[in-house]
């Protein structure tokens, strides 16, 4: 690589060659996930109070609890499919590719908690009132 190639930004010389399109790609959806987290609490925020106003503050916190999660999820899938780009294109190496499968299982499980934390059942339950045919 050339010196000071791919040291500004926007990009300068994307090629598949060198891989910098997925280093680019992946540091976009890093931020995006920020970007929707942040985007989430503010929401929340918003949403619990206006609830608030109009009811008890146990609905308040429900809304919250349910944005929130909604957010965070949203928040986890983008940094897990950022770390898949980065592993698999950028730094394929059998540590990495271990690290990865940690991360995905531990973002995995925060995912499945949110659901329990929200609908009140884990995501492979069948929701109350759903019939299976």
């Amino acid at each position: 690589m050339e010196d000071g190639c791919c040291q500004s930004w926007p990009v300068t010389g994307l090629s598949i060659g060198d891989f910098e399109l997925a280093r680019v790609v992946s540091e976009l959806i890093e931020i995006l996930a920020i970007v929707v987290i942040a985007i989430a609490v503010v929401l929340s925020m918003i949403g619990a109070l206006a609830v608030r106003f109009r009811s008890d503050g146990t609905e308040a916190f429900r809304t919250f609890k349910r944005y929130m999660a909604r957010g965070l999820l949203i928040g986890l899938d983008l940094l897990i499919a950022a770390d898949i780009i980065k592993t698999v294109t950028l730094e394929a190496t059998l540590e990495n590719v271990i690290i990865l499968g940690l991360l995905v299982l531990i973002r995995t499980f925060l995912s499945w908690s949110l659901v329990l934390e929200v609908d009140g059942r884990w995501p492979w339950q069948q929701k109350s009132g759903d019939v299976q045919h």
